[in-house]
């Protein structure tokens, strides 16, 4: 078989419109891997830990930043969906909204479909209100508000990557700085929009990166290397930290018909990360 020079491929034009062309010079998000890591298995103890909150109608739970939303091929207790309907005995757990595998905090899930359209509906109208806590490279005092439309990075190698470009979709991300230190700076996060990567994406186009994060952070090929040969030495120096250090810390549905607030603190790692770094964390978090 002759070799072919996939630099010399053809790339249609693509329109904002349009479902993103499978450009073969660009990663997948996930490819399959011949020798896969040992897969993290929730066990009830865990899941009964991590809630936040329960009655008839929701679930309300502080996801780790090393679990995943939606079911796996790994089995139902690889995902906190199957462990959610295995563990506590529900026939269907609806997704109210997820959060990125990396990404710890509040996750919502409804008891029933009624229940789930209802909140569902909610988060697309706008009516539940997110705020995360992130510690990004550099250190900054004063608030940020970038208003920029997200669509896929068509120049990177990894498939699942956003990127601020026109015609994307409309996105607007509130960031605060609440303290700085050590070269870098705990920010409170709001979104006024749900896209893909959302943080992420508008951090890097500030100039910025959330300390860990594989594919906005320092080098997008840190996300190729970590799927290829999982954490080493030489990813644990250019990202610090394992995980991207994001944390969703707030979820509020009084809009959406639950008179609650839902708050989880920094966890363990974020914290600990904060404090080897001498970075303040202000009281309450």
């Amino acid at each position: 078989m002759l070799p072919v020079n996939l630099k010399s491929l053809p790339v249609p034009a693509l329109r904002c419109t349009d479902a993103p062309y499978l450009d073969p010079r660009r990663a997948s998000a996930w490819p399959r891997q011949p020798n896969q890591p040992h897969v993290r298995l929730i066990t009830r103890k865990e899941l009964i830990s991590w809630i936040l909150h329960e009655d008839t109608e929701v679930v309300v739970i502080n996801k780790p930043g090393d679990v995943v939303c939606h079911p796996s091929k790994a089995g139902p207790l690889s995902s906190l969906a199957g462990a959610v309907r295995g563990h506590l005995g529900f026939a269907v757990a609806h997704l109210v909204f997820r959060l990125d595998r990396e990404t710890s905090g509040v996750v919502m899930f409804a008891k029933t479909s009624a229940v789930a359209a209802r909140l569902q509906k909610a988060m697309r109208l706008r009516q539940v209100g997110k705020a995360y806590l992130a510690v990004m490279t550099g250190e900054f005092s004063e608030p940020a508000t970038v208003d920029q439309p997200l669509g896929y990075d068509e120049d990177s190698l990894v498939f699942a990557k956003s990127a601020v470009r026109p015609g994307g979709q409309a996105a607007v991300t509130r960031f605060t700085p609440l303290s700085s230190g050590g070269g870098f700076t705990l920010v409170r996060v709001v979104t006024e929009t749900g896209r893909k990567h959302q943080i992420r994406a508008h951090a890097q186009w500030l100039g910025k990166c959330i300390v860990g994060d594989k594919i906005y952070g320092p080098d997008a090929g840190c996300f190729l290397d970590f799927i290829d040969r999982g954490w080493t030495p030489a990813l644990a120096e250019k990202l610090l930290l394992p995980r991207q250090a994001l944390h969703c810390c707030e979820i509020d549905m009084r809009k959406a018909g639950i008179a609650r607030v839902f708050c989880a603190p920094l966890p363990a790692d974020m914290r600990a990360f904060c404090e080897t770094r001498g970075l303040p964390v202000p009281a309450g978090l």
